[in-house]
């Protein structure tokens, strides 16, 4: 028999996380799940498989959240009309739009049908947000699913506003980038050699700026596709190492410590580990297992290892605040609030207004570096542009001044 790492929760919501033994992932899954409890995940023992698994195939899988918030809003809007879950299920799966959220639907259909709970069946799709699973099982246990289910909906279209207006702000900068860089390919591939090629049929005596320029252009046009292969290669490897424990740790150490950006990129994952925390709260999830849903919800693995300590402490009986500013990570100022919110009982509004908070602040810094760095990319490619035609017309005027 194999052995599986085990994550679950059991019907009074406490985590557990114990090493089992099975034939196969679905047998150990179908184990657990008969006896009430919700798996979060199996995962080989050996950390080799567990690697394999998350470098394969794993980014296929992802949801259109969109598309996954147009269904929920369609299925809170037949189970508050009076529909059962699994009528409400019936009349949605055929008529999604996206194939892939679909099949996955009508998998949480099946088991549905054959006696699973709701959130045990989307759990065991392992496509679905943590936060989501857990949000479903909180409204199982309340009997108030819609009103959970809304809640959800409410953190959800915030996020994808948040995303859709980083995105927005990083297009025009990216694509301004990436011309940059084909006319400087352009320039230093095509123009230059053929330049070379003008000068060299005239023996003119160049200067030392346009004879640097020539060797580079001549030596790119050479070898542009083996430096492409190159490239490309190095962007794939560079990826693969990325995905690896280690290397994401170091990637992120680095993303931490960037001038400007890091702060940046903080910010924004405290936002969104208070945006998830409050949720959970208010859904009436408990504090212990709210921050592990929260932790796998980050896409930060020095953050996701912090609130594993930051859990352990709470665990131990220490304040919220208490944990998170033995981590070193957290803003001063979240902590702050934070803090307020636990002595007067308000931590899920707290905590959405520290969300709130930040993410006004990334959406103004973002703003602020970006106003700069548009100028920077137009006056470094005018720079250049400028450093290219005096390099090459130089030599021409010269060549005048001689035949005069």
């Amino acid at each position: 028999m194999a052995e599986w790492l085990l994550k679950y929760a059991d019907p009074r919501g406490e985590m557990h996380q114990q090493v089992a033994d099975a034939e196969t992932e679905q047998e150990l899954r179908d184990r657990y799940t008969q006896q009430g409890y919700l798996v979060y995940s199996i995962r080989p023992r050996s950390e080799l498989a567990g690697l394999s698994r998350r470098l394969g195939g794993r980014g296929g899988r992802k949801l259109n959240l969109a598309k996954f918030l147009i269904f929920n809003q369609q299925f809170v809007t037949l189970v508050r009309a009076g529909l059962p879950i699994l009528k409400s299920l019936d009349l949605l799966a055929d008529r999604l739009t996206d194939p892939k959220l679909a099949r996955h639907i009508k998998a949480v259909r099946e088991e549905v049908r054959n006696g699973s709970l709701l959130s045990a069946a989307f759990a065991a799709q392992r496509v679905f947000p943590s936060i989501y699973v857990t949000s479903i099982m909180a409204g199982e246990k309340s009997g108030s699913l819609a009103e959970v289910m809304d809640r959800y909906m409410t953190y959800q279209r915030l996020m994808l506003a948040v995303r859709k207006k980083i995105f927005l702000s990083l297009l025009y900068p990216s694509l301004l980038v990436v011309l940059v860089i084909a006319l400087i390919v352009f320039l230093v591939t095509y123009v230059v050699p053929s330049f070379a090629q003008l000068y060299s049929s005239m023996s003119a005596n160049l200067p030392m700026m346009t004879q640097w320029l020539i060797v580079v252009g001549t030596t790119a046009r050479a070898y542009i596709v083996v430096g492409a292969v190159a490239l490309a290669g190095a962007a794939v490897a560079f990826r693969l190492w990325s995905r690896t424990e280690s290397g994401a740790e170091r990637v992120e150490k680095i993303q931490f410590h960037t001038p400007v950006f890091g702060d940046v990129w903080v910010k924004y994952q405290v936002a969104q580990f208070g945006r998830v925390l409050s949720t959970l709260l208010l859904g009436g999830i408990p504090l212990v297992q709210a921050l592990e849903t929260s932790s796998e919800s980050l896409g930060s693995r020095l953050l996701q290892k912090a609130l594993d300590r930051v859990r352990k402490l709470v665990r131990e009986g220490q304040p919220l605040s208490a944990a998170l500013a033995s981590t070193g990570i957290f803003p001063g100022l979240a902590i702050d609030m934070i803090e307020v919110g636990e002595s007067t009982g308000a931590l899920p509004a707290m905590l959405n207004s520290v969300a709130e908070f930040y993410e006004d602040d990334v959406n103004t810094r973002m703003t602020a570096a970006l106003t700069l760095i548009e100028p920077a990319i137009m006056i470094f490619m005018g720079g250049f542009v400028a450093f290219v035609l005096l390099s090459l017309y130089l030599p021409i005027f010269s060549l005048a001044d001689t035949l005069r």
